[in-house]
């Protein structure tokens, strides 16, 4: 039995560890919070305390460092989707509050090098394209312009070029599913920006349906778009998915915007032959 280390039990890594367990592998999954490690082992999860610290030298201590070695320990596969949690930081900040997401990811790299796992997935952000126009596929150039974008490209590259693991990057669009949805936080505004902007978002169970693909074909050293393909105007969507919520319609600036960005999922329908599963859009 293939075991799998999912680092991030959250939004994501939660409902995506019990779907791999359903396929028959053994999961181990991590949490900050001791009230949650019996939500993980009622689930049938492998539950560890694994805190990383942007400190350098922190994780020396014997008892984090135990932790982290015992969660990855016989896993063949570890996937790392914790988010970068960078609100309020911006490039006013000190240079060490910008690099905190990077220097967990270089505190954790050891570690995952004595372990027993051969290939990392990382999950990451269409972010990191900054506002590219225009078609936008995984030979686009990076360009991010918020601080959570440029640090997942640091630590992207810094799991990309390390030679003692193989490892995927799945950037994902907007994170939506049936208790997320960003049409809750805009209904009722008013004058929003970039009414005929494209929408680019992936519902939860494609995230985790992309996911088992990739482990289950093998997809390693890749980089991936998961991106719903379908792109409404921001204007179409949200108005239609408000009165599918039964919430106040927002209202949209009547300039245009020149933001065209679609993000392209062509390769994940060309090589994993993954069907999106539109009728969750």
């Amino acid at each position: 039995m293939t075991q799998i280390s999912i680092l991030g039990c959250g939004w994501l890594g939660l409902p995506l560890a019990k779907k791999l367990i359903e396929k028959g592998y053994s999961v181990n999954g991590s949490t900050t919070s001791e009230n949650k490690l019996s939500i993980l082992e009622n689930a049938g999860i492998n539950p560890f305390i694994v805190i990383l610290s942007e400190v350098e030298g922190a994780l020396e201590s014997e008892s984090v460092s135990e932790s982290i070695t015992d969660f990855l320990a016989k896993s063949e596969i570890l996937i790392i989707d914790i988010p970068p949690k960078l609100r309020g930081i911006n490039a006013y900040s000190s240079d060490s509050s910008r690099k905190i997401f990077v220097e967990k990811i270089e505190n954790l790299i050891p570690f995952i090098e004595k372990s027993t796992v051969k290939n990392v997935l990382f999950v990451s952000s269409t972010a990191v394209y900054g506002n590219e126009n225009g078609i936008v596929t995984e030979e686009t150039n990076a360009n991010p312009e918020t601080e959570s974008g440029k640090q997942l490209l640091l630590a992207e590259a810094l799991l990309q070029k390390n030679q003692n693991f193989a490892t995927t990057i799945v950037r994902f669009g907007g994170l939506i599913g049936e208790d997320r949805h960003p049409v809750k936080f805009l209904a009722g505004k008013e004058n929003l920006e970039n009414p005929d902007a494209p929408v680019n978002l992936i519902h939860q169970n494609d995230c985790i349906g992309i996911i088992e693909e990739i482990i289950k074909q093998s997809k390693w050293n890749e980089v991936f778009n998961a991106v719903a393909p379908f792109h409404s105007s921001r204007e179409e969507y949200y108005t239609q998915q408000a009165k599918n919520h039964n919430l106040v319609l927002p209202t949209f600036s009547t300039e245009k915007s020149n933001i065209k960005k679609v993000i392209s999922s062509e390769k994940i329908t060309n090589s994993l032959s993954y069907q999106f599963r539109l009728e969750n859009y």
